[in-house]
Protein backbone atom coordinates (compact mmCIF):
# COMPACT_ATOMS: atom_id res chain seq x y z
CA UNK A 1 0.00 0.00 0.00
CA UNK A 2 1.11 3.59 -0.95
CA UNK A 3 2.14 5.88 1.99
CA UNK A 4 -0.57 8.33 3.01
CA UNK A 5 0.18 11.77 2.93
CA UNK A 6 -0.83 14.46 5.22
CA UNK A 7 -0.63 17.76 5.32
CA UNK A 8 0.70 18.11 8.97
CA UNK A 9 4.21 20.26 9.04
CA UNK A 10 6.72 19.14 11.39
CA UNK A 11 7.83 22.70 13.00
CA UNK A 12 11.27 23.03 14.18
CA UNK A 13 13.08 23.95 17.39
CA UNK A 14 11.96 27.54 18.84
CA UNK A 15 8.63 27.73 17.04
CA UNK A 16 7.19 27.98 19.96
CA UNK A 17 8.81 31.53 20.82
CA UNK A 18 7.75 32.86 17.71
CA UNK A 19 4.67 31.16 16.83
CA UNK A 20 2.79 33.67 19.38
CA UNK A 21 3.99 36.82 17.44
CA UNK A 22 3.57 35.40 13.81
CA UNK A 23 -0.27 34.40 14.98
CA UNK A 24 -0.70 38.24 15.97
CA UNK A 25 0.26 39.67 12.94
CA UNK A 26 -1.64 36.89 10.10
CA UNK A 27 -4.60 38.20 12.53
CA UNK A 28 -3.77 41.99 11.56
CA UNK A 29 -3.37 41.10 8.33
CA UNK A 30 -6.56 39.56 7.69
CA UNK A 31 -8.23 42.14 9.48
CA UNK A 32 -6.40 44.46 6.97
CA UNK A 33 -7.68 42.37 4.19
CA UNK A 34 -11.57 42.43 5.10
CA UNK A 35 -11.19 46.52 6.04
CA UNK A 36 -13.75 48.28 3.46
CA UNK A 37 -12.27 50.29 0.93
CA UNK A 38 -15.39 53.19 1.51
CA UNK A 39 -13.91 56.62 0.72
CA UNK A 40 -9.96 55.80 0.09
CA UNK A 41 -8.30 55.59 -2.71
CA UNK A 42 -7.36 52.76 -5.01
CA UNK A 43 -3.14 52.39 -3.92
CA UNK A 44 -4.57 53.40 -0.43
CA UNK A 45 -6.58 50.09 0.39
CA UNK A 46 -3.22 48.51 -0.19
CA UNK A 47 -1.45 50.28 2.06
CA UNK A 48 -1.90 48.15 5.36
CA UNK A 49 -1.19 45.11 3.69
CA UNK A 50 2.01 46.22 2.71
CA UNK A 51 3.37 47.13 6.21
CA UNK A 52 1.80 44.20 8.19
CA UNK A 53 3.91 42.56 5.68
CA UNK A 54 6.96 44.59 5.82
CA UNK A 55 6.43 44.18 9.97
CA UNK A 56 6.44 40.30 9.38
CA UNK A 57 9.52 40.03 7.06
CA UNK A 58 11.40 42.53 9.52
CA UNK A 59 10.52 40.40 12.70
CA UNK A 60 11.65 37.08 10.86
CA UNK A 61 15.20 39.19 9.74
CA UNK A 62 16.06 40.88 13.05
CA UNK A 63 15.69 37.96 15.23
CA UNK A 64 17.97 35.43 12.95
CA UNK A 65 20.45 38.38 11.76
CA UNK A 66 20.79 40.81 14.68
CA UNK A 67 19.67 39.52 17.89
CA UNK A 68 20.58 35.65 16.65
CA UNK A 69 17.72 34.23 18.71
CA UNK A 70 16.55 32.10 16.28
CA UNK A 71 18.25 28.83 14.78
CA UNK A 72 18.67 28.73 10.78
CA UNK A 73 16.75 25.84 10.40
CA UNK A 74 13.79 27.90 11.71
CA UNK A 75 15.09 30.89 9.72
CA UNK A 76 14.68 28.70 6.54
CA UNK A 77 11.14 27.02 7.47
CA UNK A 78 9.37 30.39 8.13
CA UNK A 79 10.74 31.42 4.40
CA UNK A 80 9.71 28.26 2.97
CA UNK A 81 6.31 28.52 4.31
CA UNK A 82 6.05 32.03 3.00
CA UNK A 83 6.29 33.80 6.75
CA UNK A 84 8.93 36.46 5.16
CA UNK A 85 9.68 38.01 1.90
CA UNK A 86 12.70 35.93 0.92
CA UNK A 87 13.21 38.70 -1.56
CA UNK A 88 13.00 41.42 0.86
CA UNK A 89 15.22 40.68 3.35
CA UNK A 90 18.14 39.60 0.43
CA UNK A 91 18.19 43.21 -0.47
CA UNK A 92 18.15 44.39 3.61
CA UNK A 93 21.29 42.44 3.67
CA UNK A 94 22.79 44.82 0.40
CA UNK A 95 24.37 48.48 1.19
CA UNK A 96 22.10 51.07 0.45
CA UNK A 97 18.62 49.13 1.20
CA UNK A 98 18.85 48.55 4.90
CA UNK A 99 15.32 50.02 5.58
CA UNK A 100 13.57 49.50 2.26
CA UNK A 101 10.31 49.10 2.63
CA UNK A 102 9.08 47.11 -0.53
CA UNK A 103 10.05 46.13 -3.63
CA UNK A 104 8.21 47.68 -5.47
CA UNK A 105 9.65 51.27 -4.53
CA UNK A 106 12.83 49.90 -6.28
CA UNK A 107 11.83 48.52 -9.90
CA UNK A 108 12.09 50.75 -12.55
CA UNK A 109 9.11 49.53 -14.29
CA UNK A 110 6.89 50.78 -11.77
CA UNK A 111 7.66 54.57 -12.42
CA UNK A 112 7.80 57.31 -14.48
CA UNK A 113 10.96 58.17 -15.78
CA UNK A 114 12.14 54.65 -15.13
CA UNK A 115 13.79 55.79 -11.46
CA UNK A 116 13.11 54.53 -8.03
CA UNK A 117 10.10 55.73 -5.80
CA UNK A 118 9.89 59.12 -4.30
CA UNK A 119 10.01 57.74 -0.69
CA UNK A 120 13.70 56.63 -1.61
CA UNK A 121 15.03 59.90 -2.01
CA UNK A 122 17.17 60.79 1.10
CA UNK A 123 15.07 63.70 3.30
CA UNK A 124 17.71 66.65 2.87
CA UNK A 125 17.18 66.16 -0.80
CA UNK A 126 13.36 66.28 -1.26
CA UNK A 127 11.72 69.93 -2.35
CA UNK A 128 8.36 68.78 -0.02
CA UNK A 129 9.40 67.14 3.06
CA UNK A 130 6.69 64.78 3.57
CA UNK A 131 5.66 62.95 1.01
CA UNK A 132 3.83 59.38 1.00
CA UNK A 133 5.02 56.79 -1.33
CA UNK A 134 2.15 55.60 -3.94
CA UNK A 135 2.80 52.08 -3.43
CA UNK A 136 3.11 51.31 0.01
CA UNK A 137 2.28 54.55 2.21
CA UNK A 138 6.00 55.07 3.04
CA UNK A 139 7.55 58.13 4.95
CA UNK A 140 10.65 57.18 3.37
CA UNK A 141 12.91 54.44 3.38
CA UNK A 142 16.42 56.07 2.08
CA UNK A 143 19.12 54.36 3.69
CA UNK A 144 20.59 58.04 4.44
CA UNK A 145 17.70 59.37 6.68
Amino acid sequence: MPKVKTNRVKYPDGWELIEPTLRELQAKMREAENDPHDGKRKCETLWPIFKIAHQKSRYIFDLYHRRKEISKELYEFCLDQGYADRNLIAKWKKPGYERLCCLRCIQPRDHNFATTCVCRVPKHLREEKVIECVHCGCGGCASGD
